[in-house]
């Protein structure tokens, strides 16, 4: 009777010792959900990838006009000869041209890569629509210089007549232009727009939105019928990723909230 008499002594003091923690920290400074959300928020980090494209999209349109210059006054040679050695030297037009192609090309390679190192941490922090709304969107640029350069290659082998050579070529990176311009004009816009709007991450926007609309529909995490399932399955494991990053974000913001108050 002793010993059963002292497990119950044992039990009852671990009992109360559990119950003084968690009276502790109920009893504890509590937190706000504004503050923690105004916390969250100021970890918003932009993607600065709409000046690079800004850049590029300026870039590109002077790679035109100076081709389409060079093309006229000195492919066609309209009585600008010593103009045109002087500043090219022994490079013809022509070439020159496809340098500056090559070139360009290599600078839209740089700003893909780059754009997607910048969308792959966005993606990381939570923000899966965006990545998603722009992941084609990106490639863009580089699919169209990489289809222009093929039929740049096709032309400069026909060995056409030197006007119909001239002229098919001003043609093809006009046509480039027109198709490359407006991809990255309308990628700097929702790039921009996400930037100014500072939203947060999807599962927080997801979560707010369910508190004020009960009965609004469940999210998209789970399959739902005629949903495409490897879709399904990437969603859910970038969801995983987010919300890793998002507890370990939370932890160090509670410690930090609690310590002041």
């Amino acid at each position: 009777m002793e010993s059963g008499g002292a497990i119950y002594t044992q039990a009852g003091s671990s009992v109360d010792m559990t119950r003084s923690e968690e009276d502790s920290l109920v009893d504890g400074p509590l937190i706000s959900a504004d503050a923690l959300h105004a916390a969250i928020r100021r970890e918003f980090h932009s993607v600065p990838t709409s000046c690079h494209a800004i850049l590029l999209s300026v870039l590109h349109v002077a790679y035109v006009v100076l081709s389409v210059c060079v093309a006229v006054l000195c492919v066609l040679k309209l009585g600008q000869e010593e103009a045109c050695a002087s500043i090219l030297g022994s490079v013809r037009g022509d070439s020159a041209v496809v340098f500056g192609k090559a070139a360009l090309w290599v600078l839209v390679l740089v700003f893909t890569r780059c754009a997607q190192y910048h969308h792959s941490r966005a993606r990381n922090r939570g923000y899966l629509r965006f990545y998603r709304s722009t992941s084609t969107l990106k490639q863009l640029p580089l699919a169209v210089h990489s289809a222009g350069n093929v039929m740049l290659l096709v032309v400069m082998a026909a060995r056409l007549p030197v006007d119909v050579h001239t002229y098919v070529l001003i043609g093809v990176l006009a046509l480039e232009l027109l198709v490359a311009l407006p991809c990255l004009i309308y990628y700097t816009v929702k790039v921009m727009i996400f930037n100014t709007k500072r939203a947060a991450p999807d599962v927080s926007q997801e979560e707010h939105s369910h508190n004020f609309n009960v009965a609004s529909l469940p999210t998209e995490t789970g399959f739902r019928e005629g949903s495409c399932l490897e879709e399904v399955v990437e969603k859910q494991a970038d969801l995983i990723e987010y919300l890793k990053q998002h507890n370990s974000l939370l932890s160090r913001r509670l410690l930090n909230l609690t310590a002041q108050h």
